[in-house]
């Protein structure tokens, strides 16, 4: 067989390439370096060439593989600035960074200097090739082998970090984080499982994150999640992520309810029973899709919008939720018929209870929690509530007794947020210092969801008018803050609420009262 090496002649219409494999050549004979790059030069795998890097050193070889986490293969001289420098590189790869993908090719011209019997089993190596052997063809022969065990086992990773997701994500499914998390998942092992594609998106006619989820009844379909290029793109509209003939397939699918397979990308409509299905984007398809991969692919578009159904509904039964406590606990504001105290508050609870480090679950049940906080005042006559002259000791005393009231309503439950509420009731008019009611519990006896609702009632109602009092600047409002700072307030939250009263005059601003 000749190993002569022959060019393609060169064709007029231009070939297009996918990606790269990158290939490092490590050698300190510059010579061999510039021989298998011609030998190699019109060299293509599954649509994509290869991109050499070079290293003239073990000391270069580790820097490289340092710099360059995707390195399909290096082809390693053995003998370079020591006798076992290629030996050290390859320790150093799967030994010190762990790198079990990158195919190591040993070339060696002194094949004594290094036994290949005592290299294989000493050394996580896959080939070990006599410079002298390895002709232009057996080169070939040997990268494309290397390359296919890459690809392989990096499809095998991808599937594994795959499921990984969907496993983490399965403990707690209909919460929109794990939800997130779970797509993330079966996007990267079905995109894995279809040969790596580069980039996916999971479009829906839902935006995330808002409350309730106002979107969802509109024409336009919104990024979810996505890899690749797509992986921060979370919130933006198809339109501002997708064009041209990409963009028109896209509509295409979405209106005829189908599935469109294209060279480089496919579209597949996910259809929903009950809302506005989905779309899933994949683009960068490393082969044509076979039927087995476009079965894949239908059985993930019909299976994946049932749980994401399922995820919205249970959203949707939240929200309905929040909404009624929060309506409940805005009819127990007599003071104001038209006030929107009651959803600031529970705005500027949260944002503090966030950065106080609580966790998400904490920060959601004080948030629905906080409402409730005077429900005790439905047991204390009118008469009292909107009295404009001074109260008498009786009246005092009967107004005090609203947070035994609220207590006692809601102390039954089994319900952990009625718990919350409960406590939250009973203790919001404790003080740090004990001089409170109804129990006089002091400082962290007090649970911080109560501690966080007294300062947060306080403060929203000095700045805002009311029957008895106008409204105050917001600088008079942080003087009583800090002068109760360790008296009726914890003296840590009020750092925290000294420190983002921006945040919270923003709250404040976008949330006014109503005429």
């Amino acid at each position: 067989m000749s190993d002569e090496i022959f060019f393609a002649e060169d064709d007029e219409e231009e070939v297009q390439f996918h990606g790269s494999w990158k290939v490092l050549i490590v050698d300190d004979e510059p010579e061999i370096h510039a021989v298998t790059k011609l030998a190699l030069g019109d060299f293509v795998f599954q649509d994509k060439k290869i991109e050499f890097l070079s290293a003239y050193s073990g000391a270069e070889a580790k820097q490289a593989f340092i710099d360059n986490h995707d390195i399909a293969a290096v082809l390693l001289d053995v003998v370079m600035e020591t006798d076992d420098a290629g030996l050290l590189v390859a320790d150093f790869i799967r030994n010190e960074l762990s790198n079990h993908f990158t195919r190591i090719i040993l070339r060696t011209g002194q094949p004594g200097q290094a036994p290949e019997r005592d290299v294989i089993v000493n050394y996580d190596i896959n080939d070990y090739k006599s410079k002298t052997e390895l002709t232009a063809q057996k080169l070939f022969s040997v990268l494309i082998s290397a390359l296919r065990s890459y690809r392989d086992i990096s499809a095998i990773e991808e599937n594994r970090k795959g499921l990984e997701k969907i496993i983490a994500a399965s403990a707690d499914i209909f919460s929109l984080q794990s939800f997130e998390c779970f797509i993330e998942g079966i996007v990267q092992q079905l995109a894995s499982i279809l040969g790596g594609t580069e980039d996916a998106a999971y479009l829906t006619s839902a935006v995330m994150g808002a409350t309730p989820l106002n979107q969802y009844n509109s024409n336009e379909l919104f990024v979810f999640t996505g890899k690749g290029e797509y992986e921060n793109k979370a919130g933006k509209k198809l339109e501002q992520v997708l064009s041209g003939p990409q963009l028109k397939s896209c509509m295409l699918a979405y209106t005829n309810k189908s599935l469109i397979y294209e060279d480089e990308y496919l579209v597949a409509y996910c259809d929903s029973k009950s809302k506005k299905g989905s779309l899933l984007y994949l683009s960068g398809l490393p082969k044509k899709l076979n039927e087995n991969d476009k079965k894949l692919v239908e059985i993930f578009a019909r299976n994946v919008q049932i749980a994401f159904d399922n995820v919205l509904l249970t959203k949707e039964l939240e929200d309905t939720q929040r909404e009624i406590i929060e309506r409940l606990g805005q009819a127990m504001e007599q003071q104001n018929e038209h006030g929107r105290h009651i959803l600031r508050m529970v705005k500027i609870s949260q944002l503090l209870a966030k950065e106080l480090g609580l966790s998400q679950q904490e920060v959601d049940t004080l948030g629905l929690s906080v409402p409730l906080h005077d429900i005790g005042k439905i047991k204390i006559p009118d008469a009292v509530i909107f009295k404009k002259e001074q109260l008498s000791t009786d009246d005092i005393q009967l107004i005090r007794r609203h947070a035994d009231f609220g207590y006692n309503l809601l102390k039954d439950s089994k319900r952990p947020l009625i718990k919350a509420a409960a406590i939250i009731a009973r203790d919001h008019h404790e003080f740090w210092d004990g001089r409170g009611y109804p129990r006089g519990k002091s400082g962290e006896s007090i649970h911080i969801y109560c501690r966080i609702t007294a300062l947060v009632d306080a403060y929203d109602v000095m700045r805002h008018k009311h029957s008895y009092k106008n409204a105050w600047t917001t600088e008079q409002s942080m003087e009583v803050v800090l002068q109760q700072k360790g008296k009726q307030f914890d003296p840590h939250l009020v750092d925290i609420f000294q420190e983002n009263i921006r945040k919270i005059e923003e709250i404040i601003t976008s949330y006014p009262d109503f005429e």
